[in-house]
C-alpha cells in the first residue's frame, strides 16, 4: 500500500488526479469499517497506518523534500474526502497540518527542513495543548523547568487530539513565565496517554488525557511560543477550517448513507404519495436538502482554502489577508454549522422507526457534527463577528478555554 510521489512530478506539486489515484482507494477502504469502529469504539490505528504508508501527512511537504507538494486547496479537498470516509481522522490530524505549515514558513531553516523530511518519511504530530481547570494560554500549569543541561516537563493535558496516533506530541507549556511549544516523543519515558475521551461523538479522535512526569526535553525540541502568541496568526483560521472540512465530510457521508438506504427500501406509509420511497417527492426533498448542505459546506471550505493559498504565498505575513481569512472562516462557521446540524437531523424524516436502527448508525452523523461544532462555540464567534462589523473591534484570533 506504500505510495510514492512519481519522479515526473514537478516541484510545483502533484495533480488532483494523481492524488485521487493514491488516496481514493485508501479512503474507500477506511469507509468500509466506519460503522463497525463506531460500534466497537475501536481506535483507527490500522487506518492511520494506511495513511502513514501513503504519506498522507506529507501532502504539503515540497516534492524535493519527499512530499506531494500539494496546495492548501488540495489538502482541504482531501480532508473533506477523508472526513466523508471517517470523520474522526481529519480532526485527529488537525495539529499535524499546522505543524507542517509552521515548518514550511520557516524554510530554508535547516531544522525546519529536517522535520519536513521526517514528515515525508511518515512522522505524524499530535497535540497536548488544553488543560483541565484553570489552564489557559497565559496560565498553563504544565511546566518546563531547567534540569542540568536539558529541561524537565511536568503536567497534565486533556483533549490531546490525535496523540495516540502520533509519533510526536506538540505540548504547550510554561517556561519561566513564557509560553512555549515543546515537541515530545510520544513514547518518551514519563509520557502516559489515556483514551478517556467521553464525548458522545467524534469518539475515535484519541482526544484523551496525557500526563507528563519528569519527561526529559532537549533544547532543540523547544520551538517557541506557537499557538497562543498575541496578534495576528494564520493558525486559527487554518485550524477552524479543518473542523469545517470535517462537517462538510459528515454532510456528504450522511447524504450517501441515507440515499443508499432509501434506494433499497420498499416499505412506506399508506398515505405517502408514491409506491416506493425513492419516488416520493417528500423523501426526494429531504435528500435534496442533504446534498445541498454537503455541496454548500464543501464549496465554502474550498473557497477559504483558496484564500489560505494566497496567504501562504506571503509567508503568512499579509495583515489585510490575515484579517479577511479570519473574518471569513468565522462567518463560514455561522453558515456551515447550522446547515449540517439541520441536515443530519432532518435525514430521519425519510423513514419510520426502522431508520433509527443502531445497525445503521445514522445517528453518528448528527452526534459527530454536534461535537465537532462545539470546539469553537458559535455563540462567541457570532458576537466577535458582530462587534467587528459594528465597532471595528479586532477579531480574537488565538484563544483557549480555561478559568478567567
Amino acid at each position: 500500500m506504500t505510495a510514492t510521489v512519481p519522479a515526473s512530478t514537478s516541484a510545483a506539486g502533484t495533480t488532483d488526479e494523481r492524488l485521487d489515484e493514491v488516496f481514493a482507494p485508501i479512503f474507500a477502504r477506511i469507509a468500509e469499517g466506519a460503522v463497525a469502529r463506531e460500534d466497537d469504539r475501536r481506535l483507527a490505528h490500522d487506518e492511520v497506518s494506511w495513511l502513514r504508508e501513503a504519506k498522507f501527512g506529507a501532502l504539503r511537504v515540497p516534492v524535493e523534500l519527499g512530499g506531494y507538494g500539494a496546495s492548501v486547496r488540495q489538502l482541504f479537498r482531501l480532508l473533506i474526502d477523508l472526513a466523508t470516509a471517517e470523520s474522526n481522522l481529519p480532526q485527529a490530524l488537525r495539529v499535524h497540518w499546522s505543524f507542517v505549515e509552521d515548518q514550511l514558513a520557516a524554510l530554508p531553516d535547516p531544522e525546519a527542513e529536517r522535520w519536513l523530511r521526517k514528515v515525508a518519511e511518515g512522522t505524524l504530530v499530535g497535540n497536548a495543548i488544553t488543560e483541565p481547570g484553570v489552564g489557559a494560554i497565559d496560565r498553563y500549569q504544565t511546566r518546563l523547568t531547567a534540569d542540568g543541561d536539558s529541561w524537565r516537563l511536568d503536567g497534565t493535558k486533556y483533549y490531546s487530539t490525535g496523540s495516540l496516533y502520533s509519533d510526536h506530541i506538540l505540548v504547550a507549556a510554561d517556561q519561566d513565565g513564557e509560553r512555549v511549544s515543546v515537541l515530545v516523543d510520544a513514547d518518551a519515558e514519563g509520557v502516559t496517554q489515556h483514551d478517556d475521551w467521553d464525548g458522545f461523538g467524534q469518539r475515535l479522535t484519541a482526544s484523551g488525557t496525557t500526563e507528563f512526569s519528569g519527561v526529559q526535553v532537549s533544547g532543540d525540541r523547544i520551538l517557541g511560543p506557537g499557538y497562543g502568541v498575541e496578534g495576528r496568526t494564520y493558525a486559527t483560521s487554518y485550524l477552524q477550517l479543518v473542523q469545517l472540512s470535517v462537517l462538510a465530510g459528515i454532510a456528504q457521508r450522511a447524504t450517501d448513507d441515507v440515499s443508499e438506504w432509501v434506494r433499497e427500501r420498499t416499505r412506506t406509509f399508506t398515505h405517502s404519495t408514491a409506491d416506493l420511497p425513492r419516488h416520493d417527492p417528500l423523501v426526494q426533498q429531504v435528500i435534496g436538502r442533504l446534498t445541498a448542505a454537503a455541496y454548500s459546506a464543501r464549496t465554502i471550505v474550498l473557497d477559504i482554502a483558496d484564500q489560505l493559498d494566497r496567504l501562504a504565498e506571503t509567508a503568512w505575513q499579509d495583515e489585510k489577508l490575515l484579517d479577511k481569512v479570519e473574518f471569513d472562516v468565522a462567518r463560514a462557521q455561522a453558515t456551515v454549522i447550522p446547515l449540517v446540524l439541520d441536515a443530519t437531523t432532518q435525514l430521519f424524516e425519510v423513514g419510520g422507526a426502522s431508520i433509527t436502527s443502531e445497525r445503521l448508525r445514522l445517528d453518528r452523523h448528527w452526534r459527530n457534527a454536534r461535537v465537532i461544532s462545539v470546539h469553537n462555540p458559535l455563540i462567541f464567534k457570532l458576537q466577535a463577528i458582530g462587534d467587528h462589523v459594528l465597532n471595528g473591534t479586532e477579531l480574537p484570533y488565538a484563544w483557549s478555554a480555561g478559568q478567567k
